[in-house]
């Protein structure tokens, strides 16, 4: 088999009472669980064993016609969650004070708060399943985008800092169908330590 499901980087209930453990593990154990045995399928039957999940996203021209939506589909819900669970943390919520980070994002929304809601907006407007992300584009510029589906914002030539999922799959035994309450409570285990590693690994900041 060529990928594996990771193990979350918490037990299920640590991120209570934000995320509830029964969410998370149904989340990761079924579902995470699906996206890797599905890509892995995939990848066999295409022959392409070997291959970084990376390099299949970024290069989806070099995957068999019969095989590249499959591996694109199966592969995003794959590479996504895998970044998903390492956005949050049970010590998150808390934002760097200082750091090029920092900086750059106040630069750009003015406040930490005007960010937030920026990027709240984009996840709540979200026309059905899909994800929010900060992301840096080709510029080296901070940017809110969106995907559907299980569509990765690296095959679109963004390097990917933050992401909330919001397929109902992701809230919807917490918080029903109220994504404006999943949104809300999520920013309070947003693992900001990892994303401003994640800038700085991308922008060659030391």
């Amino acid at each position: 088999m060529s990928f594996e499901l990771p193990k979350l980087p918490y037990d299920y209930q640590a991120l209570e009472p934000w995320y509830d453990a029964e969410t998370v593990k149904l989340h990761h154990d079924k579902h995470h669980q699906t996206y890797t045995d599905n890509l892995n399928k995939a990848v066999q039957e295409a022959k392409l064993e070997g291959k970084t999940i990376e390099s299949l996203l970024t290069a989806a021209e070099a995957i068999p016609d019969a095989f590249r939506t499959r591996i694109i589909n199966q592969g995003g819900g794959y590479w996504n969650h895998n970044f998903f669970w390492e956005s949050m943390t049970p010590k998150g919520g808390v934002f760097p004070a200082e750091g090029k980070f920092a900086k750059a994002l106040i630069e750009k929304w003015k406040t930490l708060d005007a960010f937030k809601e920026a990027f709240a907006a984009k996840a709540l407007a979200h026309f059905g399943s899909g994800w929010a992300w900060l992301v840096l584009d080709k510029n080296g510029d901070l940017q809110i985008i969106d995907t559907h589906d299980q569509a990765s914002p690296l095959s679109q030539g963004f390097k990917a800092l933050l992401t909330i999922d919001v397929w109902e799959h992701a809230y919807y035994l917490k918080f029903k169908n109220v994504r404006a309450e999943w949104i809300k409570s999520w920013w309070n285990i947003v693992n900001w330590e990892k994303v401003e590693a994640r800038f700085n690994e991308a922008t060659g900041t030391r």
